[in-house]
């Protein structure tokens, strides 16, 4: 090693000692400081939520109002404003008879109720009480003072003193004549006092000054001619449904009239309804329904006349309908479906329902006091003229095995003998009488 790097050597660790010297001693201490720490909490904080409680929903199952236009009246007119008052739905069905018949066993049978009113036609009325599927409404009906239903359906709707159905929609048979057969008129006739043999031979007049045949029947299988036919055998001193008797068969001999006459309207046997043929013009007689002859006559009061059925020797007779609302046994809503029969029951919302709907009969008798001067107004005055003074009859559907059959019996005594022109026999309505007596429970 050379002299001047061993010099340089010793020089470095001299000065390193010095510095080593010179450097301050280190002391470590350990000191408490105070920290302010954030610590997250729970606060429980109260907010008010809305809940919204579901709305209560009436089901109202109905064989009464099917024609899309009183279904619509229904709903907007007399439905809409009973919800909006006490914030319900109302659920309206459409339902025949027998459906809801049906309906409401399963419903009873496995104590799953979900009807809650029904609305039921007289001659289905004794099934359901006798079943015990409605509930007894006498003490209810006693506690309303302003109203009183019509004694003439008391026999239907109430059994054993106690009431169960509370009338609605009654009705009877009308004679409506387009005023183009008035000039065919028999001389001296007067359409208010107007009789059955007279009406038959206004038919013929128009038959053959026409050419064809004026006078509407429904020639559809079960539909309405068994009441046509029935209004007519009243007035003769028949029963009903009375196929052979010596009245039942003067009212025949009327229909044969008509009849050998070709007064039927050409279209007759496709006829379900003689509301459109009479608004068409195509028919210019018929004696029906006084609902739908409304719907016409309101249609054009200038156009048609309207008059009571004709007359027999012992009065005017006419086939007198009518429903009833009920509520379902074991309805979850028993106290709004209440609120909402008093509603309905009122006599000038029972005359606001017949007038919407063509022009039934409010069986309330304090409704009438509502009538006014309109044209429908004179529909239900008419109505209610034959209802009040006329021979009527109910529906007794209930007394017999399928009242569809019934009808039957007295559409093929129609198209085998009164459309052919064929003389009516008593053999032919003694085996009329036979197909009605077998199908007796």
């Amino acid at each position: 090693m050379s002299k001047k790097f061993t010099f340089l050597f010793v020089m470095l660790v001299i000065s390193s000692m010095v510095l080593a010297a010179c450097q301050p001693e280190v002391i470590t201490e350990t000191v408490e400081v105070p920290v302010e720490v954030e610590v997250e909490k729970e606060v429980e904080v109260i907010k008010e939520v809305e809940v919204e409680v579901p709305t209560k929903t009436l089901v109202f199952s109905s064989r009464l109002f099917s024609p899309p236009r009183e279904q619509e009246f229904f709903i907007n007119e007399i439905i809409k404003p009973f919800e909006e008052e006490h914030g319900v739905i109302v659920n309206f069905q459409i339902i025949d008879d027998q459906t809801l018949l049906d309906r409401a066993e399963v419903q009873q049978t496995t104590d799953h109720i979900t009807t809650d009113i029904v609305v039921a036609h007289n001659s289905r009325m004794p099934e359901w009480i006798e079943a015990g599927w409605v509930e007894d409404l006498t003490d209810v009906v006693a506690g309303w003072d302003d109203r009183h239903f019509s004694e003439a359906f008391v026999t239907d709707t109430n059994k054993d003193g106690a009431q169960y159905f509370l009338p609605v929609g009654a009705d009877v048979y009308l004679l409506l004549a387009n005023n183009k057969a008035l000039p065919y008129l028999p001389d001296g006739v007067e359409l208010d006092t107007i009789t059955w043999e007279q009406y038959a031979a206004w038919a013929v007049a128009v038959a053959e000054a026409e050419g064809e045949g004026k006078v509407c029947i429904t020639g559809i299988p079960m539909k309405s001619w068994i009441y046509m036919f029935g209004g007519t055998a009243l007035s003769y001193g028949a029963g009903f449904p009375d196929a052979s008797s010596a009245g039942a068969m003067d009212a025949w001999k009327v229909w044969e009239t008509i009849g050998k006459a070709q007064g039927f309207v050409p279209t007759v046997m496709n006829i379900d309804s003689c509301v459109d043929p009479m608004m068409r013009e195509e028919s210019w007689l018929t004696v029906f329904h006084n609902a739908r002859a409304g719907q016409v006559y309101a249609s054009n009061e200038t156009q048609f006349t309207l008059a009571p059925a004709p007359t027999g020797p012992v009065g005017t007779g006419s086939i007198a309908g009518v429903s009833g609302y009920a509520v379902m046994k074991g309805s979850a809503n028993y106290d709004l479906a209440i609120e909402f029969l008093e509603y309905l029951t009122r006599p000038d919302v029972q005359v606001k329902l017949a007038k919407g709907t063509g022009g039934f009969i409010p069986p309330v008798q304090e409704a009438i006091d509502y009538l006014g001067d309109e044209a429908i107004d004179e529909v239900i005055n008419k109505a209610v003229l034959v209802l009040e003074n006329g021979v009527v009859s109910g529906v007794p559907g209930g007394n017999y095995q399928d009242w569809g059959a019934v009808k039957a019996c007295f559409d093929d005594v129609f198209e085998d003998t009164i459309l052919t022109g064929a003389d009516v026999t008593q053999e032919r309505l003694d085996a009329a009488q036979t197909c009605v007596d077998d199908l007796l429970n």
